[in-house]
């Protein structure tokens, strides 16, 4: 996994908020009909981790990933949640406050950004202890992730981090 790749391969980058929809999932497949995508404001918001978890939640049950049928695909809805909550208190923690969480979807893979004001680079604490207390964030996002990485803001303050997770089959 690398954090210092912006896109991972393939990958044009993010996509402009009216350059895609948000069409339905196939109900009989859970596969969306096109690719999807989701933004939320974060900046100024309270309760700001419970909050991009809902969303998030909100987004999988309109794309079809929840409610999951099957453990496999349980397994992958709380994948993205709990990737949605570590970048996000990441961003709260380390970056003074997330600004927006994008989702997109397109039935292979489901991408999570999330953009904050802060300058450090997120990386996996190195030795990884499992019995130590915190910093276990970016670790996790690894090991769940198909990929990950940082896009720093052109010109000015700030990045997003951004992570992949496969669709559930």
């Amino acid at each position: 996994m690398s954090t210092t790749r912006p896109y991972s391969p393939g990958d044009r980058g993010p996509e402009s908020e009216a350059a895609v929809a948000d069409a339905p999932a196939d109900r009989s497949s859970g596969a969306p009909t096109a690719r999807q995508v989701r933004r939320l404001s974060l900046d100024g918001a309270s309760g700001i981790v419970p909050l991009a978890r809902d969303y998030t939640r909100e987004a999988l049950h309109a794309w079809g990933w929840l409610p999951a049928e099957g453990a496999e695909r349980r397994a992958a809805a709380e994948d993205v949640l709990l990737v949605v909550s570590e970048l996000v208190t990441n961003a709260c923690l380390h970056a003074e406050g997330p600004d927006e969480l994008w989702l997109s979807c397109d039935g292979k893979v489901l991408r999570i950004e999330v953009s904050d004001r802060g300058a450090g680079q997120p990386a996996p604490r190195t030795p990884h202890r499992a019995g130590r207390p915190g910093g276990h964030g970016m670790f996790i996002v690894q090991r769940l992730c198909l990929d990950w990485g940082v896009v720093r803001t052109p010109g000015g303050v700030g990045k997003t981090v951004w992570a992949e997770l496969g669709a559930p089959a």
